[in-house]
């Protein structure tokens, strides 16, 4: 028998074509989320378009029917979709939360339906955590929005692994700068994916090249005066550093110096692009935008955006005052061959030559990290850093963010590359309170 989906407002803002993912089934739609989209319909932010392409699909398919009956959806024996007024407001559900706040006006809602559909399973769907635990507490089945989500965050490829081998094979390695993968592997392991090899006495670092079928040399290297302090920093450079990777992602804890080492690989490349862009999501308080802020933009998003300029003044400092590189990021933000920017900004643009620096990408939804790499033109390369397990967002978490799904669903394509760190390498002190705290 076919179930009855109840959506919440959260799970359009997360994905506007959520009518249509629950293949047989139907969902009912609560006429309070028409009122809540109300207050979304203007801006520039993701949830906005969400929220707008929502409506146009709502509007489309209810022009010709009354949407208050089960309507088809797609109209060839798929699901249907209705609005449910909460006209006859469920008196459970006051009594216990005392309140007729939206979310409890859903709640109500799918409390009716269920008593209505007495013979269906009649599921409330959100991304808000709270709403469903209160669903629960009210006997009702309540579950997340998982169509666009990974599974077992917690096996998320690392792009980086381990193998035991012989010194014979590590100094074949650093003599011919490269391995037939048929030295090393029983079978094939995921393009670009990095390797540390260990022997008895020795150890190495390398790279698996899908169209040469070797195992490549990875080799240490500086870049605008930051030095890699461990394998998988050298990992992270490596890739950031390669030309014939125009899209490399980079997680890990705080601490592990993913912007660091991705912001000084940026710079050492600067002569190969056009412009390098910096940018990390803003997270706005209440449902405000940056627009609530005073001052003209660059006030408006400096609080934002401090973390990045704080990385760039310790590269900055690697070198005196006299020293041309010292001077040059100065000269670079001035020319605007720098530029620190909202990532709303990049909309609707085509990006030509530039390498574009994504920071907290974790923030983001996988309709967002689409579009900032829909972006891409040309020679544009696209870096983006993040902490999967580290969430400012409401609606997202470590299973369902844009960097994770990213980082699934791209693992072994020859234009990809991911590095996960794992050493904590900003202070002893920070180490410490990550192991004992």
């Amino acid at each position: 028998m076919t179930k009855v989906f109840v959506l919440d407002t959260s799970v359009v803002l997360y994905d506007a074509t959520a009518l249509h993912s629950f293949d047989e089934h139907d969902v009912a739609l609560p006429v309070t989320i028409l009122e809540e989209l109300d207050h979304f319909k203007k801006g520039n932010s993701v949830i906005n378009l969400q929220a707008r392409a929502f409506m146009r699909e709502l509007d489309r398919l209810s022009e010709a029917t009354d949407i208050r009956h089960w309507t088809p959806i797609n109209g060839n024996g798929g699901g249907r979709f209705r609005i449910v007024s909460d006209e006859a407001t469920n008196s459970g559900v006051n009594a216990t939360f005392g309140s007729k706040k939206n979310d409890h006006r859903i709640l109500s809602t799918a409390k009716q339906l269920a008593e209505s559909e007495p013979d269906r399973k009649v599921v409330l769907v959100s991304k808000d955590i709270n709403l469903r635990v209160k669903a629960r507490g009210l006997g009702l089945i309540a579950e997340d929005y998982e169509t666009v989500r990974i599974r077992d965050v917690q096996h998320l490829y690392k792009g980086v692994g381990e193998l035991e081998v012989s010194d014979a094979l590590i100094d074949e390695l650093y003599a011919n700068h490269e391995l037939p993968v048929s030295k090393v592997f029983e079978g094939e392991p995921t393009a670009n994916q990095y390797f540390i090899l260990r022997g008895p006495a020795k150890s190495g670092l390398g790279c698996f090249n899908a169209s040469s079928q070797t195992l490549e040399q990875v080799s240490k290297r500086v870049a605008y005066g930051i030095t890699p302090r461990n394998a998988e920093q050298t990992f992270a450079l490596h890739a950031i550093t390669r030309p014939d990777l125009p899209l490399v992602t980079l997680t890990g804890s705080a601490g592990t110096g993913k912007t660091l080492v991705t912001l000084a690989g940026a710079l050492e490349q600067r002569r190969l692009f056009r412009q390098v862009y910096l940018t990390r999501p803003i997270v706005p308080l209440s449902n405000k935008d940056i627009g609530y802020l005073p001052g003209d933009i660059q006030s408006k998003i400096g609080p934002y955006m401090q973390p990045l300029w704080d990385n760039l003044a310790l590269i900055k400092n690697r070198f005196s005052s006299a020293q041309q590189e010292h001077r040059q990021i100065d000269e670079m933000v001035q020319s605007e061959k720098l530029h620190v920017l909202p990532l709303a900004y990049i909309r609707g643009r085509s990006l030509t030559r530039i390498i574009f620096v994504v920071d907290e990408a974790q923030n983001l939804t996988p309709h967002e990290v689409k579009t900032v790499i829909t972006r891409a033109g040309e020679g544009t390369k696209i870096l983006f850093t993040g902490d999967i397990f580290q969430i400012d967002t409401p609606y997202l978490d470590a299973n369902s963010n844009g960097l994770s799904y990213l980082i699934d669903r791209l693992k072994g394509n020859p234009l990809y590359a991911h590095v996960n760190l794992e050493k904590g390498e900003r202070s002893e002190l920070a180490n410490l309170a990550s192991r004992l705290l």
